[in-house]
């Protein structure tokens, strides 16, 4: 036990040493096991305790509830995407090619730094995301890979803003953001029900969009591999790797949800009005579909499949 205490109280002079110490005092930044204790509770929560509470009880009807969340979700992002942008990318401050972490406290600086912070804070939100699956009881769309993604997100943001907030890496957030703005407008349309279904046609191009965010984050994250810039190479790799996974996780949901259509219509030429009248269900958001998205399981009837940005 003497030895484990002092393994943390070192961990912790590491992080007092070299993180940085503007972001440090704030709220859930001392230490990363607040953090990790979250992340773990929430996997906890969305495969053993949520489930084992749903088991006997109906799925709640939560229409209203997640027309009000994705509404937040898209004021959230767009205000992120504002702050991000007016800190730095927008104003010629902010250089594509290479930028630095300016360790300094001038007020557009700490105005990116404020906008990493709540910028973690917002892959918080997004665990919204799986409690009303389990509350739906949508099991199924609760995969592996989906849990995964949405408890390693907060503890990766958390090392940014810890060591490097802003500087290159805000890219990232920037397109992420935006993203997510045309994201939960969609699945704000699609929870009002089938009546919005001719407004939905562009479900196909957002998952283009969601692929071109992915190469955009590579092309920018990769090119400091080759020039020299005052820019941690480990936060590099480590952004860079998350855009080429995900990149091709979206791209092989793609060729199952649109390229390999035409060939289940050429086997059944005639669908069923039982099979035509479905009404479209979202099933899944942030990252990863519901099963649909990479271990090969197609949708079981007619459904509108949906992987979401990062």
């Amino acid at each position: 036990m003497a030895l484990v205490l002092q393994l943390i109280d070192n961990f912790h002079g590491f992080m007092d040493k070299y993180g940085d110490p503007r972001t440090n005092p704030w709220f859930l930044m001392s230490s990363p096991f607040p953090t990790l204790l979250i992340c773990l509770s929430y996997v906890y929560l969305v495969k053993v305790l949520g489930p084992r509470f749903m088991e006997n009880r109906k799925p709640y009807e939560l229409k209203n509830v997640l027309i009000a969340y994705n509404a937040f979700q898209v004021i959230f992002s767009t205000w992120l995407f504002y702050e991000i942008g007016a800190a730095g990318w927008f104003t010629g401050r902010y250089n594509f090619q290479c930028q630095p972490v300016d360790n300094s406290k001038h007020p557009e600086t700490m105005r990116m730094v404020h906008a990493c912070w709540w910028y973690y804070f917002s892959k918080f939100t997004e665990f919204f995301d799986t409690f009303f699956f389990v509350l739906r009881k949508k099991f199924d769309h609760v995969s592996t890979l989906h849990v995964i993604h949405h408890g390693v997100m907060p503890m990766s943001v958390w090392f940014g803003v810890k060591f490097t907030p802003g500087g290159h890496s805000t890219f990232f957030g920037l397109l992420n953001t935006f993203v997510h703005i045309i994201m939960y407008s969609y699945y704000m349309l699609a929870a009002m029900g089938p009546h919005m279904r001719p407004y939905l046609w562009w479900k196909k191009y957002l998952t283009t969009l969601q692929m071109v965010q992915f190469i955009g984050i590579m092309v920018h994250a990769f090119q400091l591999l080759f020039i020299e810039c005052d820019y941690p190479r480990a936060f590099v790799w480590w952004i860079g790797m998350h855009a080429v996974m995900f990149f091709f996780l979206f791209k092989d949901f793609y060729n199952q949800s649109y390229k390999a259509k035409p060939k289940v219509r050429a086997r059944s030429p005639a669908p069923s009005i039982e099979a035509t009248a479905v009404e479209p269900e979202v099933l899944y958001k942030n990252g990863s579909v519901k099963n649909g998205f990479s271990n090969g399981h197609g949708p079981a009837r007619a459904r509108t499949v949906l992987p979401a940005g990062n």
